[in-house]
């Protein structure tokens, strides 16, 4: 179901604000936490801003993160009730991970960047450059 954004005109969807990999990537982390079943996965999307997910979109993403081999699932039957599966984070997963980690770290200082640039305070480098301009003329005072 797609609704108008009236600001631009363009059309989206409210899953369309975070890509798959960021779901790929958020149920690592907290696979890697502890081991879970898919639907206590999906009540912990919450924490990160995702509280209304489509169970499906959640089971076939950790069905692909299965068959891609950065999750491991096993079926439970020591409870009462039906067989669950229980997802676990595999070491290529954990590999991923930190490389998906790496890659937002990167991304988190481009955005520090346009933000500071776009409400006008000075960059970290910009920063640095007056304290060596500052500390020069200091010196020749």
């Amino acid at each position: 179901m797609a609704e108008e954004n009236r600001d631009n005109g363009r059309y989206t969807t409210a899953n369309e604000a975070w890509s798959k990999n960021w779901l790929e990537s958020i149920l690592l982390l907290m696979l890697r936490q502890w081991s879970s079943y898919g639907y206590e996965l999906m009540e912990k999307m919450s924490t990160f801003g995702l509280a209304a997910m489509n169970p499906g979109t959640c089971y076939r993403t950790l069905r692909q993160l299965e068959k891609d081999g950065m999750v491991n699932s096993n079926w439970d039957t020591s409870k009462g009730g039906p067989a669950r599966r229980i997802y676990s984070i595999t070491d290529a997963g954990e590999a991923y991970l930190n490389h998906w980690v790496h890659s937002l770290d990167q991304y988190q200082g481009m955005m520090d960047t346009f933000f500071r640039i776009y409400t006008g305070q000075p960059t970290s480098r910009e920063k640095h450059l007056e304290g060596e301009i500052g500390s020069s003329v200091n010196k020749e005072e």
